[in-house]
């Protein structure tokens, strides 16, 4: 460390309190801080739950920056990757005069390809760009832009249709072998990052470089000596997602192609080329629609239907032929290369999908309207992360506002490996005791029940009318959500901002600033998401969340511990579900001002044995299940 220690950085006579307006002294933020100083210090694990409020940002930021040590920071998303890089890195350095070098880096499809902006900007996706002026702007910023990275294109948004023609994977990617690799945008942000003092990166970057490791494919991060997790509560899920192998539609589809355009540029003599290519496609379109309509589905059933079967035996013989091609042709041209190795890594992937299961892992299937996934998938992720852990040394340190359940972590510990790490926490400084009141509606039919939305909204309109909207409505399913959107616009007649009928960054906007709006989301509303002041008063959730019992993936994994005699469902479903409404919670108080009422509408909170979990794991609010009592704390509050 520096000759200044996070101790003093966050004393009232501090650089912080000296350079940052309103900046307050906050005893948990002082203590975590410190903690983190001394994991990185000591090569530790670290986990703290930080409660809304505690500045956790800055509490991580300040060690990192005057760490000696080469620090990652990993987001759970880009957006919050964006704002530590352009916002609050740039505010504490200079609060404490850091010098500091500090890079941001993302995965490979943020940013420009040349190669394939060059391939395919004549191909049939350019032509579905609304206009020709969006693809010369898209061309005029390529050739100004100093990093590449999308984000920076104002219409990124119309051009979704052509990301993936413009963008490279690992797996597309034709490496040093490529005529723009000393331009590549990828190339100078991964040179960047290795010079850094201070890398940002999310999540998916993090797992994407665990498993081209794994897989001996080189590294896309440099061996940093301590690595700070930011929302740490997603590990679990992604982890399982990076450490699994799966093979799509997509995949296929994009290597046909891919090889056709390579064949009209460098290889006009491989005539089978287009058909094989052409019948690859043919043959996944085929199993598309053999698979059915949209589900997830363990493989094992659905490999008792011939024509799956067959579909994939298609494309399996196809994929060996297309191989074959392929390495007499790179032979000649060696652009081909990479569509061989590409080609390959499917045959082995459809071997590991859909043949003989390894011992501990589930086959299942992804079906959607224009796609599938084939997948096998670890039933357990903590032996793989704790030897990348091992692997890689140094300190990690894992937080987040949602960790433990019932004050433990026992289910974040186990999960992921991290039996040796110290856990902390830090309560929230926000005064829920008069900031907020948890409201329970009574006599409520069973969440599983025709009936259920019709009554919870029944139950819930009149609070919507005492608070003036200014309402987040979080649910579990888009069912419910389309239910309940239909019931407000025929009783209310407030602004209804609607998850899937406009962009989430715009819906967001436009509720801050309308008066009396009622927002209904899903899942990615009840996270990540941050409105402060009248705006939001009050957040109803409609059921407890747990996920799917139908989930291939959660069965499996239910049966793997039945068997061990351990009960699933405690285990796995209730610490999940736990989180996941700690989240949804976590919206309403944002700030010191806030004030609103909590309503959690499913009775199975007090009904069952294990709502006492639940509302143990959530802020210490006052509990009512008077409608009249939380409809007088509207007439109550302050502002």
């Amino acid at each position: 460390m520096s000759y200044q220690t996070s101790a003093n950085c966050f004393s009232a006579d501090g650089p912080l309190a000296s350079y940052i307006e309103g900046f307050a002294v906050r005893a948990g933020q002082q203590d975590m801080a410190l903690a983190i100083e001394q994991a990185i210090d000591n090569n530790s694990q670290l986990i703290c739950e930080a409660g809304t409020g505690t500045g956790k940002t800055f509490a991580y930021l300040v060690p990192a920056l005057l760490s000696s040590s080469q620090v990652v920071i990993s987001t759970g998303t880009k957006t919050l990757q964006d704002q530590l890089f352009h916002k609050d890195i740039p505010l504490v350095k200079s609060a404490l005069n850091s010098q500091a070098d500090v890079a941001l880096l993302k995965g490979r499809a943020n940013y420009l390809c040349w190669y394939r902006f060059e391939l395919h900007r004549k191909s049939y996706e350019f032509s579905q760009v609304s206009s020709q002026a969006q693809l010369q702007s898209l061309a005029d910023w390529a050739t100004t832009t100093p990093t590449g990275d999308l984000s920076e294109v104002l219409q990124a948004e119309a051009l979704t249709s052509v990301w993936p023609a413009i963008t490279s994977t690992n797996e597309n990617c034709v490496g040093q072998e490529c005529a723009d690799y000393q331009r590549c945008f990828v190339v100078k942000a991964r040179r960047a990052a290795q010079e850094a003092d201070l890398i940002i990166i999310n999540h998916h970057l993090f797992f994407a470089d665990a498993v081209i490791r794994r897989e001996g494919f080189g590294e896309l991060l440099p061996e940093a000596g301590a690595h700070i997790f930011d929302e740490a509560h997603q590990l679990p899920e992604l982890a399982s997602l990076f450490f699994s192998q799966s093979v799509g539609h997509l995949q296929l589809m994009e290597l046909a192609r891919d090889c056709q355009n390579e064949a009209v540029e460098a290889a006009k003599e491989f005539v089978d080329l287009r058909r094989l290519t052409e019948q690859l496609m043919q043959q996944s379109n085929d199993l598309l629609f053999a698979l059915g309509e949209e589900q997830r589905r363990p493989w094992q059933q659905l490999s008792q239907q011939h024509g799956v079967t067959k579909g994939v035996e298609s494309v399996r013989l196809t994929l060996q032929e297309l191989s074959q091609l392929l390495t007499e042709a790179s032979k000649h041209h060696t652009n081909f290369s990479p569509y061989l190795q590409r080609a390959n890594s499917l045959l082995n992937r459809l071997q590991a999908t859909t043949g003989q299961a390894e011992e501990d892992t589930v086959q299942w299937v992804e079906i959607r309207r224009r796609s599938y996934g084939l997948n096998a998938t670890p039933l357990s992720v903590g032996r793989q992360f704790q030897e990348l852990l091992e692997t890689k040394g140094g300190a990690w340190v894992f937080t987040s506002a949602t960790l433990s359940v019932n004050g433990g972590f026992d289910h974040f510990t186990d999960g992921m490996g991290l039996r040796t790490a110290v856990c902390e926490r830090w309560e929230s400084p926000f005064d829920y005791s008069a900031q907020a009141l948890l409201y329970l509606p009574k006599d409520l039919p069973p969440p599983n029940s025709h009936s259920y939305t019709k009554s919870m909204m029944t139950a819930i309109l009149p609070l919507l009318k005492a608070s003036h909207g200014r309402a987040f409505l979080l649910f579990t399913s888009y069912k419910a959500l389309k239910e309940s959107a239909k019931l407000l616009r025929a009783e209310t007649d407030y602004t209804l901002f609607i998850q899937g009928e406009m962009p989430k960054s715009q819906i967001l906007a436009d509720f801050r600033t309308c008066d009396n709006a009622v927002l209904l989301g899903t899942n990615s509303f009840w996270e990540g998401v941050d409105v402060k002041g009248e705006a939001l008063s009050c957040v109803i959730i409609d059921k407890l969340p747990f996920a799917s019992p139908s989930d291939p993936v959660l069965q499996a994994r239910l049966e793997a511990m039945s068997q061990q005699g351990q009960n699933g469902f405690m285990q796995i479903q209730i610490p999940q579900a736990v989180i996941m409404l700690k989240q949804g919670v976590g919206r309403l108080i944002r700030d010191e001002g806030d004030h609103g009422v909590m309503v959690i509408c499913d009775p199975r909170l007090t009904h069952k044995s294990y709502g006492k979990i639940f509302l143990r794991s959530l802020p210490p609010m006052p509990v009512t299940h008077d409608i009249n009592a939380a409809q007088l704390f509207f007439s109550d509050d302050p502002r």
